[in-house]
């Protein structure tokens, strides 16, 4: 019934939806939920160690029979001064200090960590059907390890030019990114973030210039996205804000009620938060300090300092210092399971495909 089945077939599930890996807020709960109603689950690995990725595919393997990916970060690390690092104390001092804390007091650093040797050997001794990375790719020689290893590879692009590199580079379906979507831009050929295109004009231009499926990705949580996804020539669809509500995903009481007042304006891009371009839901921070600002260190360094703050005000049940990732569609989810989401999600869109063809 669906009118590309590239990415059914290459994936083996039921549906052409993908679960979007959302570092932070899910677990393998959601992933497990997702898959029981049809998708493919994406659990995010960039913010937790090589042995609870284990704990956590373990998990997943335990409950379904399903396709699991796995998501990682594969940006270039990049060092702290301490110039960077006093200018960025120096803009939040007067948070500290309305909060109680002190600045001086030592601070675990940030764990997103890029896609290495060591996660590479859990890749390989896991052997997940899918392996899905952001910023790009990994070197070629760990690229290789994982495809040797039998794994689909997947990567976001945010423009043409970015599709067209990881097709060249071997990628089995491409996510293009539009900018309405929430969640870190997986920009890495360009660092313009003014520049980047909306999904609607995005997705037709990736579908043009490359053989591979094209997942279509941002302001998509309804039926009536993915069937306009697949009208502009997608495979199938990622999906990430409209899963938030879901009572398997790990999001806060206070990032909860956030959620549910969010409308169609809610959302801004931001690098206050890691130090790269992000969409998610405003918060203090966001309009007292940026959404952009020239202060914030590099990824993922803006997020040491904030810990502390964030902590302080989530015990107050506030999300002013919480990084709530979401894209502009944010205001169509729903508080329901997530296999009934899904499943919900596929009979909505098969039903609108049908309708306009009718």
């Amino acid at each position: 019934m669906w009118p590309d089945r590239r990415l059914i077939d290459l994936f083996k599930t039921e549906f052409p939806i993908v679960l979007a890996p959302m570092a932070g807020v899910m677990d393998a709960e959601l992933v497990i939920a997702a898959a029981q109603g049809g998708a493919l689950g994406s659990l995010p690995c960039a913010m937790i160690s090589a042995e609870k990725a284990r704990e956590q595919v373990g998990l997943i393997r335990q409950r379904v029979k399903a396709p699991v990916n796995m998501n990682f970060f594969c940006h270039t690390p990049v060092e702290l001064t301490a110039e960077a690092e006093a200018r960025w104390k120096q803009r939040l001092a007067g948070y500290y200090t309305e909060h109680g804390l002190d600045p001086a007091a030592p601070i675990a650093a940030a764990n997103r960590a890029p896609f290495d040797a060591a996660f590479c050997e859990v890749v390989e001794e896991l052997k997940p059907e899918v392996v899905s990375f952001h910023f790009g790719l990994p070197e070629q020689a760990l690229l290789k390890r994982v495809k040797a290893a039998g794994c689909l590879v997947i990567s976001s692009a945010t423009t043409v030019k970015e599709a067209v590199w990881l097709e060249q580079r071997g990628v089995d379906a491409i996510i293009a990114q539009g900018a309405e979507a929430g969640g870190h831009r997986g920009m890495f050929l360009t660092d313009k973030i003014a520049e980047q295109p909306g999904t609607f004009a995005l997705v037709p231009q990736v579908v043009d210039a490359v053989k591979v499926p094209v997942i279509a990705c941002g302001g998509i949580a309804d039926g009536r996205g993915i069937a306009a996804a697949f009208a502009l020539g997608a495979s199938g669809v990622q999906i990430g804000s409209a899963y938030l509500r879901c009572p398997e995903s790990k999001v806060t009481a206070g990032g909860r009620k956030a959620l549910a007042e969010a409308g169609d304006e809610s959302t801004v891009i931001t690098n206050v938060m890691t130090g790269r371009p992000a969409r998610g839901v405003q918060n203090r921070l966001m309009r007292e300090a940026g959404p952009v600002s020239p202060d914030a260190p590099p990824f993922p360094h803006a997020a040491t300092a904030l810990g502390p703050l964030k902590a302080a005000a989530e015990k107050q049940g506030r999300v002013d210092f919480t990084n709530l990732w979401a894209g502009q569609a944010v205001a169509l989810g729903r508080e329901v399971p997530a296999a009934e989401l899904t499943r919900d999600l596929a009979k909505s869109a098969l039903a609108c495909m049908k309708a306009l063809a009718g």
